[in-house]
């Protein structure tokens, strides 16, 4: 196959898969090696940046092709992720803690939680997978999680990043 049409192929999973896919996925997906399928995305990679459009490709956690963060603000006006109060304190338990099981979070936010997961599940912020003795199920935030919100890289930092925060206002009480 050609480099051009390489490079369009990969375009195209990157666009209709909408998440961040593994070069091997890539590379699964389209029939060839993973060493091809990485000069493509290299140079795939160069071409949206010297365009200097709105998009480019994201290589952080896997390969997703997104709207720069220069244009966030559209996004946001236009597909806004419109969540109530309640779901959102639910959310953020998730990520907080997350993994979590989902008894757990039944136990800490209430029976009105199974219909915020069920909201969240439903817009892509949050995966359940059924535990390992397949009693419950294990919740944790997903790459459109870490997009939405602008967090690089793992989420799970989220709660050490949170934890540092609070360390540094403790001791800015504390001078007072």
């Amino acid at each position: 196959m050609k480099m051009e049409q390489l490079k369009s192929r990969i375009e195209a999973v990157l666009f209709i898969t909408a998440r961040a896919v593994s070069l091997e996925e890539i590379a699964v997906i389209l029939g060839e090696e993973k060493e091809i399928i990485e000069d493509a995305i290299l140079e795939l990679i160069m071409d949206y940046s010297a365009r200097g459009g709105a998009l480019e490709i994201d290589d952080e956690n896997g390969y997703i092709l997104q709207v720069k963060e220069d244009y966030m603000d559209l996004v946001e006006l236009l597909c806004p992720v419109d969540l109530k109060p309640a779901a959102l304190r639910t959310l953020s338990v998730i990520a907080l803690k997350e993994p979590l099981r989902q008894t757990a979070l039944i136990e800490l936010r209430g029976s009105s939680a199974y219909d915020h997961i069920k909201e969240l599940v439903d817009k892509g912020l949050v995966a359940k997978t059924r535990d390992k003795n397949g009693r419950s199920f294990n919740l944790k935030t997903t790459p459109k999680f870490a997009e939405y919100f602008k967090l690089k890289g793992d989420t799970r930092s989220l709660a050490k990043i949170l934890e540092i925060d609070k360390g540094i206002k403790d001791n800015d009480t504390r001078k007072q």
